[in-house]
């Protein structure tokens, strides 16, 4: 019989999360004060973060210890199983070996408790009461809800409107595990109020649901923001994923030539790529590490990389990214969480420096290679899992071409149980490529000429 599963036994759970900035080729530039514009500080941040994840946004250590709080949670369901995908690589005939890390194995569905527990703990440690987020598809919201339950503290989560109604289930998850959940924009914050006021049918976006949450934690002394993606510390504490992955391949004798992961923020994708790219810089290994983002919403294809607010209200510090300009409002696509105007700092850098490759796909083609997946491994994936499917597949078969067998790994970054709304119209034909107009992306990143 074929072992499709590698497991690593729970005893060999990486104990320390990797810090890529120890070995950044170009070092990051700092966050900015929105009101100065001078680098931001840490008491500039201490109104919405607990110092110890300030320390980690900033540290350049390379290895930082996960806290026995943090890992005795994460053994719930940690170490995820790494797949191999014997169906797939049937079904599409290619030599390549197509591998892919399962994270919609934790109770959220997703990788994202990898941080919400760990950010709940520290907020926890620092004497917080309550966290305010954004989420876009949910996976982050239903992620943090459920850390919040486990260390006993408030959650207040504001969900882009357009998936508030696209994926009720989500919200309803949520709310089983304690937390506040309200369509946003609201008219609880400033910030809502504005959109509505220009926009009453406003569909809402990440940035949006950003500064609703950002204005909802500074305004009240007991409560901290916590975000899914972009920062340095959610990155970091992502990469447990990779350091699984490279246990794995170390107990089956195979190391990847590819490593894919869908890309919004960056968090999932930074998670299984970056030990990858470690050992790339130091070692010099020839893996190609590929972030795939909707053509609706081109952040790395199509983004200027400089400085931008990471919300729509420029409540956040200015961080140095590729960018689509805060003011984009993207499409309604189905990968809510892939519809967030800037990327995480430390993969543009990588991307600048061309240690990460972005690609970018339309909707039909990544459904399609949804139902492929789903045909052949059982597993429904996340619209924003989709993404990755849909680049490993192109890539099996660009190797089925050139003969090449190649090791593929991708990030099966969370499950598409609550999305079945999405493949209803999908398998309706109401799903179509979104053409977004390259002159409306220009008109964006041209306004950031205003912050300079």
């Amino acid at each position: 019989m074929k072992e499709r599963k590698i497991i690593l036994p729970e005893k060999d759970m990486p104990r320390k999360w990797y810090n890529i900035q120890a070995d950044l080729p170009t070092p990051l530039q700092p966050p900015l004060n929105p009101s100065t514009k001078k680098p931001a500080s840490p008491d500039d941040l201490s109104a919405i973060f607990p110092i110890s994840l300030i320390e980690q946004e900033v540290s350049t250590e390379r290895w930082i210890d996960i806290p026995e709080e943090v890992l005795d949670i994460y053994s719930t369901w940690r170490p995820s199983p790494l797949h191999r995908a014997y169906n797939l690589e049937k079904a599409l005939g290619t030599p390549a070996k197509i591998y892919y890390k399962q994270e919609g194995v934790s109770p959220a569905g997703s990788h994202k408790p990898n941080t919400a527990v760990a950010q709940a703990y520290y907020n926890k440690q620092a004497g917080i009461k309550r966290l305010s987020t954004e989420t876009g598809a949910g996976q982050w919201g239903s992620s943090l809800a459920l850390a919040c339950n486990y260390f006993d503290l408030e959650c207040t989560v504001y969900m882009v409107k357009i998936s508030y109604h696209q994926k009720p289930y989500r919200r309803s998850l949520m709310e089983v595990w304690g937390a506040d959940v309200y369509a946003s924009p609201t008219d609880m914050t400033q910030s809502g109020r504005n959109v509505l006021a220009d926009n009453q049918d406003s569909l809402g976006s990440l940035g949006i649901a950003i500064s609703e949450a950002v204005e909802d934690a500074a305004g009240n002394s007991d409560t901290n923001y916590s975000l899914g993606s972009v920062l340095n510390h959610v990155m970091l504490h992502q990469t447990i994923i990779g350091l699984e992955c490279q246990k794995q391949f170390e107990m089956v004798n195979d190391y990847p030539d590819y490593v894919i992961g869908c890309c919004g923020g960056g968090s999932n994708f930074a998670g299984i790529s970056l030990p990858f790219i470690h050992d790339k810089i130091r070692d010099d290994k020839p893996v190609r590490a590929i972030a795939v983002e909707p053509e609706a919403c081109p952040t790395l294809s199509k983004g200027a990389f400089t400085y931008d607010y990471g919300d729509v209200a420029k409540y956040t510090p200015l961080l140095m990214m590729h960018t689509l300009g805060h003011d984009f409002m993207p499409p309604g696509i189905h990968a809510g969480g892939l519809r967030y105007h800037g990327m995480s700092p430390i993969i543009s850098q990588l991307c600048t420096d061309g240690l990460v490759e972005g690609r970018a796909y339309g909707q039909e083609g990544v459904f399609e290679a949804a139902l492929t997946f789903a045909r052949t491994e059982g597993i429904l994936p996340a619209p924003e899992t989709a993404h990755a499917i849909k680049c490993a597949i192109e890539v099996a078969l660009e190797c089925k071409e050139s003969r090449e067998e190649k090791t593929i790994l991708f990030n099966l970054s969370g499950h598409g149980h609550f999305d079945l709304t999405a493949y209803d119209d999908y398998l309706a034909g109401k799903i179509k490529d979104v053409d977004y107009p390259q002159e409306l992306i220009d008109q964006s990143i041209a306004s950031l000429e205003k912050i300079k």
